[in-house]
């Protein structure tokens, strides 16, 4: 059997070109009717998916904005609430204070330049502790108490080690005059600024030692303070210049 080809080369290259062109034509439709779907589903979802939820949750806030209302004494009820989360953080941030004492005690050096303290002041904003004190050793006394602050550390425990830092670095003498005393001694007064180390009251600071290199140790349960330890300001000298 003889098979005779009577359409040109060029003729089936022509069908072959417009069956690809169709082919190309169809595809782009199809992905063109996707890309629309997609886009009309994502409008949907869109406009009206995301507006129901919203809806639905303004009206369940404004349900429950409606019970709480409902409620006698929401507002007091919250304040309380708040307070009372707020103070185991108030706790904690508390100073011990009453370290000031075990510190007064440790600091003040033996007879015979024991330091009679007038008053104390402690400014815990801005970490600082004022004495004004007198001697009557006179400057020496002065120079060997100041001598001795900054030579006094205090040992604590923190996160499960113990740790050991000086009371102060910074310690300035001022106001130094000569006066008499409630017995008529002559006596030097002046006035002692430090500047405290914040962990030294600190509340997290636990098993505080206070130490000075030449004196017994006072501790948080030391609570006997010796009688001499304060006494009244003295007085002007008459006719003193």
């Amino acid at each position: 059997m003889i098979e005779i080809n009577l359409i040109p080369d060029v003729k089936q290259e022509y069908i072959r070109a417009k069956r690809v062109r169709t082919l190309v034509v169809s595809g782009a439709i199809i992905v063109g009717i996707a890309s629309v779907g997609i886009v009309v589903l994502m409008a949907v979802y869109l406009f009206g998916v995301q507006a129901l939820r919203s809806t639905l949750a303004d009206n369940a806030i404004t349900e429950k904005s409606n019970k709480l209302k409902e409620v006698p004494d929401l507002a007091n009820m919250l304040t309380v609430q708040n307070q009372l989360a707020h103070v185991t953080t108030l706790h904690d941030e508390k100073n011990i204070d009453s370290r000031l004492f075990e510190l007064l005690t440790v600091i003040n050096p033996a007879k015979p330049n024991q330091v009679v303290y007038s008053s104390v002041r402690v400014d815990s904003e801005n970490k600082l502790i004022h004495i004004d004190g007198q001697a009557a050793n006179g400057f020496v006394a002065a120079d060997v108490f100041k001598k001795t602050i900054l030579a006094t550390t205090f040992s604590f425990g923190q996160d499960n080690e113990t740790k050991t830092e000086p009371v102060t670095q910074n310690v300035s003498i001022s106001n130094m005059s000569y006066g008499e005393d409630s017995t008529g001694a002559k006596v030097l007064r002046f006035s002692i600024d430090l500047e405290y180390n914040e962990v030294l009251f600190a509340r997290n600071a636990k098993d505080v030692i206070i130490d000075r290199p030449d004196r017994q140790n006072a501790t948080d349960s030391f609570k006997h303070l010796p009688e001499s330890l304060f006494g009244s300001r003295a007085a002007d000298i008459q006719g003193a210049q």
